[in-house]
């Protein structure tokens, strides 16, 4: 079996998080591009909120480079990947990531998408313990992430799909068939 690597996208909420555990359960390697963001933020001695993260995320693709994160975590992926490892993005977001990451991986590269009903995220946003949001940051967060990182490609581009509306044993379900589909692949 030839080794993989997925990254997983979806908006804020639908589950992507739940989904990139499933495949570290499954042995699968995690590389989040979220890292290079709580990296700067740090560094800079930033509180870690909702605010800041989108303001070092903005910045980062303000340099006009949109495949920005895809080329600074891509050592990583590329040193898990060419030691045999599958690898498992979480957090890609940018149609120029996507493009950037199929072209350095080709056939080996899927895009695995976690969909949720906005009424579904908007109560699991609220109520998560870690960065809880508002209904209008979430409708901030959307509009921002769909209309200046390129969000939408990823998600129409992608090769399969979960609708994450129901249990969390519904998610496992979906997500081991899929799992179970690309080691089937050659």
């Amino acid at each position: 079996m030839k080794n993989r690597i997925v990254a997983v996208v979806g908006m804020c909420g639908a589950g992507k998080s739940e989904v990139v555990n499933i495949f570290e359960k499954n042995g699968y390697a995690k590389v989040y591009f979220g890292d290079v963001t709580f990296d700067e933020i740090k560094k800079r001695g930033l509180e870690v909120n909702w605010e800041n993260e989108k303001k070092i995320r903005e910045e980062f693709r303000a340099s006009g480079d949109m495949g920005i994160y895809a080329k600074l975590n891509e050592p990583k992926i590329s040193k898990l990947y060419n030691a045999g490892e599958n690898v498992c993005v979480e957090s890609m977001y940018s149609w120029s990531e996507y493009k950037y990451l199929k072209e350095k991986f080709g056939d080996d590269f899927f895009v695995v998408c976690v969909v949720s009903n906005l009424q579904v995220r908007e109560a699991r946003l609220a109520n998560r313990e870690i960065r809880p949001m508002t209904k209008q940051q979430i409708k901030d967060r959307d509009y921002s992430e769909i209309e200046n990182i390129e969000k939408g490609g990823p998600i129409g581009r992608a090769d399969l799909y979960i609708i994450n509306n129901n249990s969390m044993e519904d998610l496992k379900k979906q997500t081991n068939e899929i799992i179970w589909y690309l080691d089937s692949i050659d």
